[in-house]
Order: C-alpha cells, then sequence, then structure tokens
C-alpha cells in the first residue's frame, strides 16, 4: 500500500498535465547484494520506495507526452534523486506498453560476470502485455538476468523456445503464446546441454488467459559472486508482487522388472511418502518429478505395505536438475528357489542419469535404451541384422554406450552370446507398427531363461517400457529366417484397414496355434486358438492402431499393422 501511495503521488501530477499516457511494469532483477533493495525514482519524485529483489510492480499508467522522463535508481533510504547511482532517460508511447527490467552488477568488485561488461541496466521491452492473446493460452516473455550464465537455449523437450538469448535480453521473437498446461522445460546451452530443469506450472499457477515475463535470475556459481542469490526462473505475473520461483526438477521413472514372485507386486516410497502403491511386476512409472540438490531415499516395500518401515530395500541418492533418471527394479528378494541365489543377484534398484522422454533427434527416429534384467541370462549382445547394437551386457547392466538411435522401422532384434558366435534369441522389434515415431524407450531383458529352476517364475522376453509408463509390451519371438517383419507374410489379412470385422486367412492353409489381436500397450483385445483363418469384430473398438500377432506350431510369431477406422 505504501508503494502504491507514493507511486499514486508522483505520478499524479504529470498524469493530471498529460492525459496520454503509456503503461509500464518495473521488475527488479538485480541480484548484487548492494542492490538488494532500491528506490527508483521518476524525474525527481519517488516512485519505487525501497523497492526489492525479485519483486514486481503491476501495470501502471506513466506519462507519454512524447517528452522524455528519466528514471533514476538510487540506493534503498535514500533521501533524494541526487543519491542516484543510475539513470536512464526514456519517452514513453501511449499506444505502447513497456517492461522494465533492473539487471546486471552495480558494485565495483565481488563478482565474476561471464563477460566482460555487465554493468547495472534497464532493459526496455516495448511490446509487453497484460493478458494473452488468446484466451486458452498463457503468454510468456524471457529475459536473460544471470551475469554468470552463458548465452542460452530454453526448450521444452526438442522444442526450442528461445534461441540463443544473451545476458540483458529480452526474447528476441518475443513473447511465446502456448495453451495453458504444466510444462518442463530446459535451460541449455547453445549447443542443447541442459544447464538446469523446471517445471513450469502454467495450469496449477491459473495462469489461463494472463501474460507473465519469465526471469533468468540468480547466479550460477554464487561462490565467486559473493555469495548471492542462486540462479533460478522466477515468473512475474502482469499483476505484479513478489516474483514466483519455478521449481527446479529432476525427472525419475521407475520401472518393476523384479522377477521374484514375493515381488509380484511392491509400494516404493520416496523418502516416507508412498509413491507407487502395489506396482506390478513389468510395469513403468510415467516421468515424474523429484527433489533436487538434497538426498533422498527410494525405499522398496512388500504389496500393502502400511509405511516406510516395511521397507526391504533403500536406496539414497541426490538428484540434480540436469538429468533424468530410470531407475530398474531387478534381481531376487527371496533367499531360496532360484538360480542363480539372491546372494549371486541381489534385489538393486539399477539407476542410469541420462534418460530420455523423446527421441532427441528427428520424428522419425526412436532411441533404444538396453538393460540387462535376467538374473539366470548370460551376458549378451544385441544386434539389429550384422550390426551390433549392445556389446557384451551383463546382469543389472544398462547398455555402456546408453542409447541407440535407429530409424523407426519393425526390425528383427538378435540375442547372442557374449562371443557373438550363436543366437540365443531373436525377438520382432515393430517400432513403427508400435507407433513409437520420435519416441525414447527402455528395452528390458525380464525373466528367467529356465524357469523350471526359478519357482516356474516368468519366462525370458524382451519388453518394452515407454516413457509414458503403463504395463510394459512384449517384444514377439521372431522365426530364425526372417531379417526383418514383412507386413502380411504368413496372413491375409482383409480389410485393413477395417471398421467393423476383421479377417484373417493363412497363406498355406495351416493351423496357427494362437491368433491374437492386441492394444498398442500389449493388452488383450480378442484370441483365436488353433485356427487357419478367421475374422475378429472390431466394431466396438476405438479408432487407432491395433496388433495382430500369429503364432505358428513352433512357436514362431510374426505381427501385423491394423488401422481401426
Amino acid at each position: 500500500m505504501k508503494k502504491q501511495l507514493l507511486l499514486a503521488s508522483a505520478l499524479v501530477a504529470s498524469i493530471a498535465a498529460n492525459a496520454q499516457t503509456a503503461r509500464v511494469q518495473v521488475i527488479h532483477n538485480c541480484a548484487d547484494l548492494a542492490a538488494d533493495s532500491v528506490d527508483v525514482y521518476l524525474d525527481n519524485g519517488i516512485l519505487l520506495d525501497n523497492f526489492a529483489f525479485r519483486t514486481a510492480t503491476g501495470f501502471i499508467d506513466a506519462p507519454a507526452a512524447g517528452t522524455p522522463i528519466r528514471l533514476s535508481v538510487a540506493p534503498k533510504n535514500s533521501t533524494s534523486v541526487a543519491d542516484t547511482f543510475y539513470s536512464i532517460s526514456v519517452t514513453l508511447d501511449p499506444a505502447k506498453k513497456y517492461i522494465l527490467v533492473a539487471n546486471g552488477i552495480e558494485s565495483a568488485m565481488g563478482y565474476s560476470p561471464a563477460s566482460s561488461s555487465v554493468p547495472f541496466r534497464l532493459s526496455v521491452y516495448d511490446a509487453a502485455r497484460e493478458t494473452a492473446s488468446v484466451s486458452t493460452n498463457t503468454d510468456l516473455l524471457v529475459v536473460h538476468g544471470s551475469t554468470d550464465a552463458p548465452v542460452v537455449d530454453v526448450r521444452a523437450g526438442n522444442s526450442v523456445l528461445v534461441n540463443d538469448i544473451p545476458f540483458g535480453d529480452f526474447n528476441s521473437t518475443g513473447y511465446l503464446s502456448l495453451p495453458t498446461a504444466n510444462y518442463i522445460i530446459d535451460v541449455t546451452t547453445a549447443t542443447g546441454t541442459v544447464v538446469k530443469r523446471y517445471s513450469a506450472p502454467l495450469s496449477t499457477l491459473s495462469l489461463t488467459g494472463a501474460s507473465a515475463t519469465i526471469v533468468a535470475s540468480g547466479f550460477l556459481n554464487p561462490a565467486v559472486n559473493s555469495g548471492g542469490p542462486a540462479f533460478g526462473l522466477w515468473a512475474a505475473p502482469a499483476a505484479g508482487g513478489a516474483l514466483i520461483p519455478l521449481d527446479e526438477t529432476a525427472r525419475v521413472q521407475v520401472i518393476h522388472n523384479c522377477a521374484d514372485a514375493i515381488a509380484d507386486s511392491v509400494d516404493v516410497y520416496l523418502n516416507s511418502t508412498l509413491l507407487l502403491d502395489n506396482f506390478a511386476f513389468r510395469t513403468a512409472s510415467q516421468f515424474v518429478n523429484a527433489p533436487v540438490g538434497v538426498p533422498v531415499t527410494l525405499g522398496v516395500a512388500p504389496k500393502n505395505s502400511t509405511s516406510v518401515a516395511d521397507t526391504i530395500y533403500s536406496l539414497t541418492t541426490t538428484l540434480t536438475s540436469d538429468k533424468r533418471y530410470i531407475i530398474v527394479a531387478n534381481g531376487l528378494v527371496s533367499p531360496t528357489g532360484y538360480t542363480p541365489s539372491a546372494a549371486a543377484a541381489p534385489f538393486r534398484l539399477s539407476i542410469y542419469d541420462q534418460g530420455r522422454e523423446i527421441s532427441t533427434s528427428a520424428s522419425d527416429s526412436t532411441d533404444l535404451l538396453v538393460i540387462h534384467g535376467s538374473t539366470d541370462a548370460p551376458a549378451v549382445d544385441v544386434n539389429a541384422g550384422s550390426a551390433t547394437l549392445v556389446n557384451d551386457i551383463a546382469f543389472g547392466d544398462f547398455a555402456s554406450g546408453g542409447y541407440v538411435k535407429v530409424k523407426t522401422s519393425n526390425y528383427t532384434l538378435d540375442l547372442l552370446n557374449a562371443a557373438a558366435t550363436t543366437i540365443l534369441k531373436r525377438y520382432s522389434a515393430p517400432l513403427t507398427t508400435l507407433g513409437l515415431d520420435g519416441d525414447a524407450i527402455t528395452v528390458v531383458a525380464s525373466g528367467f531363461l529356465s524357469p523350471a529352476t526359478n519357482s516356474n517364475g516368468p519366462a525370458f522376453g524382451l519388453w518394452v517400457a515407454l516413457a509414458s509408463g503403463g504395463a510394459m509390451i512384449p517384444l514377439p519371438t521372431s522365426t530364425a529366417s526372417v531379417t526383418g517383419i514383412a507386413t502380411n507374410r504368413n496372413l491375409d489379412i482383409f480389410p485393413n484397414p477395417t471398421t467393423g470385422m476383421l479377417n484373417f486367412s493363412n497363406k498355406g492353409g495351416e493351423i496357427m496355434k494362437k491368433v491374437t489381436l492386441l492394444s498398442v500397450t500389449g493388452a488383450v483385445v480378442a484370441e483365436m486358438s488353433d485356427v487357419a483363418r478367421g475374422s475378429f469384430d472390431t466394431t466396438p473398438l476405438a479408432k487407432g492402431v491395433y496388433i495382430l500377432q500369429a503364432v505358428d506350431q513352433d512357436g514362431n510369431a510374426s505381427v501385423y499393422s491394423i488401422l481401426k477406422q
């Protein structure tokens, strides 16, 4: 209230004399400790008294008569405009709205900027907005105000929202008009390396139809900047007030791949909070936000646990915001009944800290991360034709080279012994059929090569965990002769696309052991056994892509893409 009264008294004379006004918002983003609060003068009158760092005014009327006005900044508790250490002369246009951001360093020493020249300044933007341009969107203006940060990009996934913005500048393309939702945004170097990751909860903050300025604020390295405030992204709403911090966040996905029957479902705790309740084997969570910079404990307890005190395994780690984590539960809990024993393959959480939620390149590529999670399987290679995708991967390990990027297509994957002399298993990997263009997936070696010596547990297979989570998708076994998945190799399928009855017939007339219609997530929609031909009624099904899987009498499977219109 004091600030608004001071503002009114400073402006009333000018505005009364000049009916033409511009709209102006002022944001204090100078992280210099000597300017933790400042006084702002309009000509000779006080405009903002003890205006605090990371605070914004609302949009206010300012005189716009086509003649210059002087804005001056003085230390807090100044006695007059004569105390100012910075001033700027501006001529306001009544047809425009302005955002003025105080950035830079006022002190002569004690700070280590990224460039040689980051003096205190008022950065001026003359196309400001008080509301969004579309009522269902949120309009964001970005300004780089961190003196020791390099030129950066701002990205949402693979989309570059702001490109090559240096200190002191607003986004060169102006406002970003985004559908109001909750976003994860990355501050990256110009080459795409993540510096920090933030949650931008536009929907949670009720910013529908609103505009805001996103300010890069503070120091990446406070230790060489007088221990000043740490770097962050802060939002200045058009209504003003204290800036809103965007939470720095890590992204975490959890995959349950412990094939021990005693752990068919588990409860997962983050510190003392239940994160995943009765989390089933061969299920993946979606990527979720997790706290950074402080130790967090992940605990695994039996299903239907009552508290974190019931955990049978825990792991404490410190997450950082420049990484995405994939955490896979592998190994054995039971002391007996399995070969090898729990002593040789104990329960563990395998952590990969370079996870991806989408492919890092074109939309027609798929990124594959492989983890070996079968306790009785040897070290293996993974080949696609003659190309070795993964070399000598052992139980509990992620592929040493990380993600493998492939053109989205339908492939055959071979598991070979470490010497690469014998094909142990062969699988179809129908990336196109599954609609995985532009996706990043985790391929998990899961289950037991020899269920009979492992308490008749689930059989070995390759399963796919999507970044969106849910039940993992089994990759069908493939015949030894194929080098890819050829549509309609064994079956005549008609009509495809279909709107009603989907007919199939084996070209050679052989009886097939099983024909299954599945959703893209692997859920069984319909199934027939011991048939050479048949029909499925797709009329009740939602429009989209489905999978028809045919298994012959030798157990070899082929898959086909079905489009329901």
